[in-house]
């Protein structure tokens, strides 16, 4: 039996994720792939960008802090291997790259900044494969603070993927113009007719918030009637009292709502009566790659 650990980093444009994942191999076996720790900061780079198109420097000092945090942590956890990677809010920064080569001099981490297409195929890499039955069609749905990703699932393999400019942090500063409503109404529409029956994959933070709510076990799905229903409960609540009543997070409470309006706009669009939430996401795809590169260096070594 071999263990060994290894940390991705998720820099989003709601919150800054760590994750450390156990990889237990066993003679014979399947390989297990253990989440050990989870850590979550909310920093909210969106904010920043989509309003002034720059990552602030009191935000840069929180990012710096928050990945020599990360590190530590890493060290502690003796990772082996890890990657830091930033999506939308970084993507679109006009000091983006400037930002990762501050952070790359003062913490020794280097970031990739990667495009949306980059981030559907790095979260389509995961353990999504598992729980897609090959006879069935799937729109997978990832609901970021700037972008959304889509990617429809036929047969076991993907079909299209796209990602959209329309994310929690954007409608939450009022930055989504109908325009873009329609786009991914048409696009939806257009990629699912050809297909009878469908169901929604569901990822990110607030749709596994609002899963562990349902108090449905894993592998279980809520049905778009549920979603609705609190989807409407949930905007019976004002901000603070959603922290206080519902218990979230304040970065929670507030990007709830759109995230719930994005994911039963795709529910409705594509005839989706059902919504699995497998918990998981860009993070654990990182993973994936980390250990495959892994696994390729010792096969190169051992030729």
């Amino acid at each position: 039996m071999k263990i060994q650990k290894y940390g991705a980093i998720d820099i989003g444009s709601n919150a800054v994720r760590l994750l450390i994942a156990t990889v237990i191999e066993r003679e014979g076996k399947d390989t297990v792939f253990k989440k050990t720790s989870l850590v979550r900061v909310p920093i909210r780079l969106g904010e920043d960008v989509f309003l002034n198109q720059n990552v602030s420097d009191i935000n840069i000092k929180r990012l710096t802090d928050t990945i020599n945090a990360f590190k530590l942590l890493m060290e502690t956890h003796r990772v082996i291997n890890f990657r830091a990677c930033a999506t939308s809010a970084m993507r679109e920064a006009k000091n983006g790259m400037e930002v990762a080569k501050k952070i790359k001099k003062n913490t020794g981490v280097t970031i990739q900044i990667i495009d949306g297409e980059d981030e559907a195929t790095i979260i389509s890499s995961t353990d999504i494969r598992d729980l897609i039955m090959a006879d069935k069609t799937f729109l997978y749905v990832d609901v970021g603070g700037g972008s959304t990703e889509f990617t429809i699932f036929s047969n076991g393999k993907t079909i299209v993927s796209k990602s959209f400019k329309l994310g929690t942090v954007r409608l939450i500063n009022d930055m989504v113009d109908d325009t873009m409503w329609e786009e991914v109404e048409h696009w939806i529409k257009n990629q699912t007719k050809h297909y009878t029956k469908i169901a929604l994959i569901g990822s990110g933070g607030n749709i596994n918030s609002i899963f562990k709510q349902s108090g449905k076990g894993q592998g279980k799905s809520l049905s778009y009637l549920y979603l609705n229903s609190y989807y409407e409960y949930i905007q019976n609540y004002s901000f603070e009292d959603r922290m206080v009543e519902l218990d979230m997070n304040p970065d929670r409470a507030d990007v709830i709502i759109p995230a719930t309006r994005i994911y039963l706009s795709a529910m409705k669009w594509s005839r989706a009566r059902k919504i699995y939430i497998p918990k998981i996401g860009l993070s654990d795809g990182i993973i994936k790659g980390l250990y495959k590169e892994e696994q390729a260096k010792n096969l190169e070594v051992n030729h």
